[in-house]
């Protein structure tokens, strides 16, 4: 008989396989919170670089490595995606990427009341109401796709690029 750790280690779901419904109802959500961003004027490259930071803090591989090819594909550069998680320490970034990226890290830990104070003041100074609801819809559906992939265990397969024959 195989342990219990051994079991749920080997016995990996994959939610969104095993539940249909429920993801196509996420996947319909995020499909509307797009285009809530889209209408609110947000860039999409911004919108993958909150994606991209909500992922960071949350470590999802499969999730930062689906957005890292896509702020790639719409022209975002390799050096900002480099020091995105030190976004704070750079000039790279935009009064309202910087305003977004605090909103999205406030709304990935809600625990921290005056983080979030913080972020909703300095969003409004920069963003307008449609914006900073945009966003944090934005944080709030790459956080549960996040914990979709995160608890399914979604494998990043493959090596890409100069180093795939190294």
């Amino acid at each position: 008989m195989t342990s219990p750790t051994t079991d749920a280690a080997t016995r990996r779901i994959f939610i969104d396989k095993q539940s249909p419904k429920a993801y196509h109802a996420m996947v319909q959500t995020s499909e509307a919170v797009r285009a809530v961003a889209a209408d609110a004027g947000l860039d999409r490259t911004l919108v993958e670089l909150v994606n991209l930071r909500v992922s960071q803090i949350n470590g999802c591989a499969y999730c930062l490595d689906t957005h890292t090819k896509a702020a790639l594909r719409l022209g975002e550069s390799t050096r900002r995606l480099g020091v995105l998680a030190a976004w704070r320490d750079t000039e790279l970034f935009t009064p309202e990427e910087r305003a977004a990226l605090a909103l999205a890290e406030a709304t990935t830990d809600p625990t921290d009341a005056a983080a979030q104070e913080s972020a909703l003041d300095a969003a409004h100074r920069t963003l307008t109401d449609d914006q900073v609801s945009a966003v944090i819809w934005v944080a709030i559906t790459i956080n549960a796709f996040n914990r979709v992939s995160i608890m399914s265990k979604h494998p990043v397969r493959g090596i890409e690029g100069p180093r795939a024959h190294s």
